[in-house]
């Protein structure tokens, strides 16, 4: 997996572009990470709606939790 110098990564972390509906949805086409770290970083980690990868998993994670959910 290839590794960005660290100019690039904060770069792409505060464009605020990147970051749709207050901050709240991360889109970059050029971000390839699925789970990109929050402006916030405390606050974890965020989907790179770019990413068709990202959605999958996204997508994947909702049905997981929705289907355990169903279960109980």
């Amino acid at each position: 997996m290839k590794k960005w110098d660290d100019a690039t990564l904060k770069r792409w972390k505060e464009d605020p572009n990147h970051w749709k509906c207050g901050g709240l949805f991360y889109y970059n086409p050029e971000d390839p990470r699925l789970f990109p770290p929050k402006p916030i970083e405390w606050m974890g980690w965020t989907i790179n709606f770019a990413n068709p990868k990202s959605v999958i998993a996204f997508v994947v994670i909702v049905g997981i939790v929705l289907g355990l959910i169903a279960l109980i």
